[in-house]
């Protein structure tokens, strides 16, 4: 069974809630859930790319490659192109 959690919204967001909910035909109750949901979805996003960076930061800084901005970048817009293009060349190992 779910488990029930109570939340305090300021009046004049309850109302926006109500309006929304009214004009798409759903409940304040799913409208809240679907925005919690996303936002949950962000936040463990937001963490993972964040542990992700941090791990290459340390990467980087036991020697390994790394490349210059405008490299990957040049490298990245010929592929949008549709161009084919090898990678660019690490600056450091």
């Amino acid at each position: 069974m779910a488990e029930t959690t109570t939340i305090r919204l300021a009046p004049k967001l309850r109302a926006r809630l109500r309006a929304i909910a009214k004009e798409t035909d759903r409940s304040v109750h799913s409208i809240i859930v679907e925005a919690v949901e996303k936002h949950a979805a962000y936040e463990e996003q937001m963490r993972s790319l964040v542990k992700e960076a941090l791990t290459a930061d340390a990467e980087i800084d036991r020697g390994g490659e790394a490349y210059r901005a405008q490299d990957v970048h040049a490298w990245a817009q010929k592929i949008a192109q549709g161009e084919a293009s090898p990678r660019p060349k690490p600056w450091r190992k």
